[in-house]
């Protein structure tokens, strides 16, 4: 039985941060595939690295060296026209909706845009589908005549989820997407996430500090540390028996509602970090 191409390869990536003439590695050697309708989780505390690799994934930072193959075409130095034609089956959500948004313009105007770019299809059709889309995402159809600052953070993030998929891509970089988020409201976007990822057959590289926040989500999981991947497995797996320390110390930081529980692994982190 062969098994399937995967619609992206990740592939001896190394991605360097130039500061003047000070260049430092940032991620060194990352091996990763997503299969078609798979999602990805990628975690790892603040300045791991894998917000670079999302980043390089969209073409906002150059690749130092190593492949990011998307469905057969070279990511890594594509240039920019090619780049562009790639832009409506790979798209991205940011952590921070409302910067992500255009205050000056209608959300009906913002969802629409995409469309507007790479269909030919007429304006009620248009209208009509940014309808759709906000339905799909648990807002309103009038929501489309209002604007950004009118939305609670969880609606604007839902909002800025219906224009990533709008356009019907095949593969989304979700880039810690609930983080800025209440406890309450992350659980409503994850689960509507989820949704949408089983109903569109989406492929999602699930980027996040909260090991906790991507095991439902996720196929498989991916640890980040100082750019170098620590642990890869079943996503199950890796949260329920973690082989490494540092993946086990990003579980200890998980909130969970036993306060006792809580303290030991508050007590945990702390013995690790003595013992760095």
């Amino acid at each position: 039985m062969n098994t399937p191409q995967p619609l992206l390869e990740v592939s001896d990536l190394s991605i360097d941060y130039v500061n003047g003439r000070r260049k430092v590695r940032v991620v060194k050697d990352v091996n990763f595939t997503i299969q078609r309708g798979q999602t990805l989780g990628l975690v790892g505390e603040s300045g791991s690295g894998k917000s670079t690799i999302g980043r390089a994934l969209l073409g906002l930072v150059p690749a130092a060296e190593g492949s990011m193959m998307f469905d057969g075409t070279q990511l890594a130095g594509l240039g920019r026209k090619n780049r562009q034609q790639l832009s409506r089956r790979i798209q991205v959500i940011f952590q921070d909706p409302y910067s992500s948004l255009d205050i000056t313009k209608t959300i009906g105007y913002t969802l629409a845009e995409p469309l507007r770019q790479h269909t030919k299809i007429s304006k009620a059709e248009l209208e009509e589908r940014v309808k759709a889309m906000l339905e799909r995402v648990g807002l309103p159809p009038e929501a489309a005549e209002r604007y950004p600052a009118q939305f609670s953070g969880g609606q604007r993030q839902r909002i800025a989820i219906a224009r990533a998929l709008i356009g019907e891509p095949d593969f989304v970089v979700c880039d810690e997407p609930v983080s800025a988020l209440d406890l309450s409201i992350q659980a409503e976007v994850m689960n509507l996430l989820a949704k949408l990822q089983r109903s569109m057959g989406l492929s999602l590289l699930f980027i996040s500090h909260d090991l906790s926040v991507v095991r439902h989500i996720s196929d498989e999981l991916v640890v980040l540390r100082r750019g170098v991947i620590v642990e890869h497995g079943p996503a199950e797996t890796v949260y329920a028996n973690p082989q490494h320390e540092y993946t086990r110390a990003l579980l200890d930081a998980s909130p969970v509602p036993n306060p006792e529980e809580q303290a030991l692994r508050r007590a945990r982190r702390q013995a690790l970090a003595s013992a760095k």
